[in-house]
């Protein structure tokens, strides 16, 4: 049945992310505006989500995440590919891995140039730096007293990561001070998303805030099944809530803040997408629109396994006694390595000297598993001897895949089609960059360090053995995005004002409407999108500003 009591409000938000909080937070500083904020998943108030290293607990948690599955995927020689999504307050900021990247100046600028005025790193960095509370060296272009903690953590990093950068720098790359500075080039300890020993989520640092104004209404446990119109505009939405279905009315705008994933599924549980394919699923069509759910991208990786003749993370994580003193001294101090995220240090270098900007990312973990089951890793249950990772991924991946629902029940996950490694540059430049952890590992300042190399073992040296491992062996990065892309063609589903094409009413705001992928971890150019999308709502709407 449907709930009768009439709701209503100026701006409907679907999706507490990490976008959702920004807009609903940013938009509710004006008082004279209100906001019903709408989220799946509950609140939060969970060890796995407020410890920065409990993501290990999150990756799989059926209370906390979405837990999607691709199809079998042929660039992956036919594995399933497992995503974890954020469902809880805070999307997923809430249970990622904390590394803080803004991406490179040269991402931002080619979606300006691709005719998305208004999105040049230039125009962006205003809102980079509104967003952060960057604990590190002052500069130009970092910002100060913002909603998201960022912290360094080379005081805190384990001296294996030292040694990462020392080898790192051995092997021809620079030691980057910050890569979220002028330059994004360089090895570098990882930035993470922290304040006081906790994760520093879009959740806490915006919306926890918002949430003691009057105007600002936050329903969770709140599933968004279709998008209400009359006519070509959209009017408001209908959520399933405790088993009744409710019904909301926006007095101004939607805002679809639902990720990468269900922002593309609900437009098309409502009938925006392709006429066609969701005829066919008994779903009648509101505007015909097939680039719904298509130009889907994401990073993918793998790692390098080396066994290590000192004690790493593995010795500390994996017996009782560490994970005691561990949690004992985390307790007491708010510090040590259940603090931090165990990608400890990484960065962004060029597999050929010819490009003109790096397109390889790096990742250095001062632990390893070899053992966890796919979609069931375990950071609490690491090898039984002590090891460390070398990972990779490309920055700027060229496949492109596409998701669709498939079936109207907006219950059923959508089908997920990667397409990983389908353009054969991807292929070409994680061969490549498996010569870059091996030349980072041959260098004394690390190959002192490693008793042998496990995984794939030092006989693969082809690159048809290369090929075969990164294919059984490679998973996504977590960082799927594209599927509502933002461009001024026919094909693309929201303008450079976020508002969906031929729409009224309704906009996207999350990482879906990536025109391109950006380099590196994707939730600080998420938030960065909410930022940008309330200051283009308060411009279009006039309203004040916090």
């Amino acid at each position: 049945m449907v709930e009768a009591l009439a709701k209503e409000a100026d701006y409907v938000v679907v999706g507490a992310g990490s976008a959702g909080c920004v807009v609903a937070a940013r938009l509710t500083e004006d008082p004279s505006t209100d906001v019903a904020l709408l989220e799946a998943g509950g609140s939060g108030r969970s060890l796995w989500v407020q410890m920065p290293i409990g993501y290990g607990g999150a990756f799989y948690h059926p209370k906390l995440n979405w837990r999607y599955y691709s199809e079998p995927d042929e660039g992956f020689g036919g594995r399933k590919a497992y995503w974890p999504r954020g469902r809880v307050l805070g999307g997923s900021s809430a249970i990622n891995a904390m590394v803080y990247v803004r991406g490179q100046a040269g991402d931002f600028d080619s979606w300006a140039e691709a005719g998305n005025p208004g999105w040049s790193y230039a125009d962006l960095l205003p809102f980079f730096r509104q967003m952060e509370d960057y604990v590190g060296r002052p500069s130009e272009w970092r910002g100060r007293g913002g909603p998201i903690g960022v912290r360094d953590i080379d005081s805190a990093a384990h001296p294996l990561a030292h040694a990462f950068l020392a080898a790192g720098s051995a092997a021809g790359y620079r030691v980057n001070p910050d890569y979220n500075g002028a330059d994004q080039e360089g090895v570098s300890f990882f930035q993470i998303t922290t304040r006081g020993g906790l994760r520093s989520s879009a959740a806490s640092g915006y919306l926890r805030p918002a949430r003691r104004r009057r105007n600002l209404r936050v329903e969770t446990d709140a599933l968004a099944t279709r998008l209400l119109f009359e006519g070509r505009r959209c009017v408001g939405v209908e959520y399933r809530r405790h088993g009744n279905v409710h019904r909301i009315h926006a007095r101004r705008e939607v805002i679809l803040s639902a990720g990468a994933v269900n922002s593309p599924q609900i437009l098309q549980l409502s009938g925006i997408g392709d006429a066609t394919r969701l005829a066919a699923l008994g779903i009648e069509a509101v505007l015909d629109r097939p680039g719904v759910g298509a130009n889907l991208q994401d990073h993918i990786g793998f790692d390098y396994i080396y066994e290590a003749n000192r004690p790493t993370l593995n010795d500390i994580l994996r017996p009782w006694s560490g994970r005691i003193g561990a949690g004992l001294r985390y307790l007491a101090t708010r510090d040590g390595p259940l603090s931090l995220s165990v990608n400890q240090a990484g960065g962004f270098v060029r597999s050929d000297p010819d490009r003109d900007r790096p397109n390889i990312q790096l990742y250095f973990s001062p632990l390893s598993y070899t053992r966890a089951a796919p979609g069931k890793r375990r950071l609490l249950s690491p090898d039984v001897f002590s090891g460390f990772m070398i990972g990779v991924s490309n920055c700027h991946p060229k496949s492109r895949g596409w998701l669709h629902v498939k079936s109207a029940d907006p219950t059923v996950a959508p089908e997920i089609h990667p397409r990983y490694l389908s353009a054969p540059e991807d292929l070409d430049e994680l061969v490549a960059a498996t010569a870059i952890i091996r030349r980072i590992a041959e260098q004394p300042q690390i190959a002192s360090a490693i008793a042998r190399e496990i995984r794939p073992g030092p006989e693969t040296t082809t690159r048809e053995a290369i090929v075969e491992d990164i294919r059984r062996r490679a998973t996504s990065i977590y960082h799927p995005c594209g599927t509502c892309r933002m461009g001024p063609d026919p094909e693309a589903v929201v303008d450079a004002r976020l508002r969906v094409k031929g729409i009224a009413g309704l906009r996207v705001a999350d990482a879906s409407i990536f025109p391109t992928i950006t380099a590196g971890n994707i939730n600080a150019p998420s938030i960065m999108t909410g930022e940008k999308a309330a200051s283009l709502i308060r411009e279009d709407q006039g309203l004040q500003s916090g």
